[in-house]
């Protein structure tokens, strides 16, 4: 496959969960060629950080389908290192995913670690879009403690969701190729807990929800991270949670960093 496309992907879930590797198997079998670089250990909610202090290790994986390592940093961490060091050649694109849960309004896109592993893709004047998916409420922690493992509906919206990230990328490239690198732009896909063959996609804003804590107080007076289930909408028909929560499309936010 001399012509074909080649995506970095990578994710904030680490490099064990299976929704990685679904998002890469749907592009192998769609004629990309991929190379995985991917967080050793879950590093949800992380944004954009990067290990300014410490060192990043690199640990080659086997049993692959395609050239993978695992990095213990971040999903910019693995980015920027593998554009920089790991890589032979600059790919065609930089693809995130598959979030465990959905990465909708601008709290959560600002905080998520899936979302800056694309972005640090575009900085680096390339197509970048990153993909998750809804899933139920009740079953989340249990998906998120198994590394993804889902079965039923679930699994099969799963593999739907795949399979429309690949030829949502290929779109993108086609897109974003030849765009200038002082106009950095992500392709935010979120697939709604359904996702079904012919799920349509449609062009969405971040919604702006109110604010609410993250945080619940412990018995000891402490304070541990407690995801709001339940946050507050803002109510406009034409946002990523109104589309995923009343229509179950695709959603589809254009994140352009240029305009900023």
């Amino acid at each position: 496959m001399a012509n074909a496309r080649t995506v970095l992907v990578t994710n904030d879930d680490g490099i064990d969960s299976l929704f990685l590797r679904a998002l890469l198997e749907a592009h192998l079998q769609a004629g990309f060629e991929a190379i995985v670089a991917a967080p050793l250990q879950e590093q949800s909610w992380i944004s954009r950080a990067l290990t300014r202090r410490g060192e990043v290790a690199v640990h080659p994986q086997n049993g692959w389908p395609c050239k993978a390592w695992a990095l213990d940093g971040t999903p910019t961490d693995c980015v920027n290192i593998a554009l920089g060091h790991l890589l032979e050649k600059k790919p065609d694109a930089v693809i995130s995913g598959i979030n465990l849960g959905y990465n909708a309004n601008l709290p959560f896109v600002l905080g998520s670690g899936t979302v800056a592993g694309a972005l640090e893709g575009a900085f680096w004047g390339l197509p970048a879009a990153a993909y998750s998916l809804q899933l139920p409420i009740e079953q989340f922690e249990q998906i998120r403690a198994s590394k993804g493992v889902v079965s039923g509906l679930a699994a099969e919206s799963l593999k739907h969701a795949a399979a429309h990230a690949a030829e949502l990328t290929a779109q993108v490239i086609e897109q974003e190729s030849g765009r200038p690198m002082h106009a950095p732009r992500v392709h935010n896909f979120n697939f709604p807990r359904v996702t079904l063959p012919d799920t349509p996609v449609e062009d969405t804003h971040m919604g702006r929800l109110r604010q609410d804590t993250y945080f619940e107080k412990t018995p000891q007076g402490t304070f541990r991270f407690k995801f709001p289930y339940s946050p507050p909408c803002d109510g406009r028909e034409d946002t990523d949670e109104h589309c995923l929560n009343m229509r179950a499309r695709i959603s589809h936010t254009l994140i352009d960093y240029g305009k900023l």
